[in-house]
């Protein structure tokens, strides 16, 4: 672990000279590659360096330590505890800080939730979640866009996708890819009996030009007249869109705007997104089987949380946890939820490098 830490000290250090050489600085596209690598390393260089100085300051101590004078030698002794201590759990945050990172953990989210089995209260839990997430958003200091919607006529989410930016975005919200289950007395049932319906979420980074390569033949643009609730129309111009990726059959439509050229740009934005995603999964599947550092299997058939209505509760079934703070987290106070899926995540790909 050390040596891996002691290059990593050289490169910060290589960095740090070569952001300082005006011809870099002048190359925007340069100096933003290396300032960003240079940010990714400084957090775990910093702890390298405490705990390289407590290293120092215990072997100065242990003369101390032998001292003939009893409370000198007591002094350093409670010193060196302190230090080793200290340099024990930096020893553990520098194993985490070590692990892989995730390479889209930076990029901006496209989240799609779409109602399940339920009918209109899994739409109306579609808007509660829609709400959450939104709400979670502010609270992160994120920006919110909507690709596009479909929205009932009591105001509940049949389908909407969301455009999540901010550093982090992804690496905070990839864990709600997947079934999302509720349990609740619907506002329609007169006896007061339970439902329980669900409403499936998929998370996918935004996925850059870098990322996927479309080529000028893959698609089929068909443009059309929007419309609203009930087929009434909304719009006296063909401004919805509607985008077909012929190799892959993948089929994106955004009306939600009034100019077509802004619904194309959000349907093409969802649509490399979800090629991104393919992508990725089938790179995954290749590399390993069982992906021991993934919490739970990631597939989006998997019921991953329970929101239970009568009982005030929230559960995570993937790392078992249950919070009685129902309104609180659907309000977006999830970080103990989202804290508790990095820590169980990061546990896993520690044991699986033992």
């Amino acid at each position: 672990m050390f040596d891996k830490l002691e290059n990593q000290k050289k490169r910060f250090m290589a960095l740090e000279t070569e952001l300082s050489k005006s011809e870099v600085v002048q190359n925007q596209e340069l100096f933003r590659d290396l300032n960003k690598e240079y940010s990714s390393l400084t957090e775990v260089v910093g702890k390298y360096d405490e705990h390289s100085e407590n290293k120092r300051q215990i072997e100065d101590l242990v003369a101390m330590a032998g001292d003939d004078d009893a409370e000198i030698a007591a002094m350093a002794k409670e010193e060196m505890a302190g230090l080793r201590e200290a340099n024990t759990v930096l020893e553990e945050e520098l194993k985490l800080l070590l692990l892989p990172k995730d390479p889209n953990d930076d990029k901006n989210v496209v989240l799609e939730i779409r109602a399940g089995t339920g009918g209109e209260e899994a739409a109306l839990f579609g808007y509660n979640l829609l709400r959450m997430y939104t709400r979670y958003a502010e609270r992160e200091k994120f920006g919110v866009e909507r690709l596009s919607s479909n929205i009932t006529e009591l105001g509940g989410v049949k389908e909407i996708t969301l455009l999540i930016s901010g550093k982090g975005a992804f690496s905070r919200l990839k864990y709600e890819s997947g079934v999302h289950r509720v349990q609740r007395v619907p506002e329609t049932e007169s006896s007061g009996r339970i439902h329980t319906s669900a409403a499936t979420v998929a998370v996918l980074p935004e996925a850059e030009d870098v990322d996927i390569e479309i080529g000028p033949n893959d698609l089929r643009i068909d443009v059309y007249r929007s419309s609203g609730n009930g087929g009434q129309s909304v719009n006296t111009t063909d401004s919805a869109v509607r985008i077909t990726h012929e190799p892959s059959g993948l089929v994106v439509t955004c009306q939600d705007e009034k100019s077509q050229h802004k619904n194309k740009d959000k349907a093409m934005k969802v649509l490399k997104a979800r090629l991104y995603d393919i992508a990725k999964q089938e790179q995954d599947a290749k590399q390993s089987q069982n992906r021991k550092s993934q919490v739970g299997s990631g597939d989006r058939s998997e019921r991953i949380r329970t929101y239970n209505f009568p009982q005030g509760r929230v559960t995570d079934h993937r790392i078992s946890m249950t919070l009685y703070k129902l309104e609180q987290f659907l309000d977006g106070e999830m970080n103990e939820m989202i804290d508790g899926l990095i820590l169980e995540e990061k546990t896993k790909a520690l044991s699986a490098q033992e």
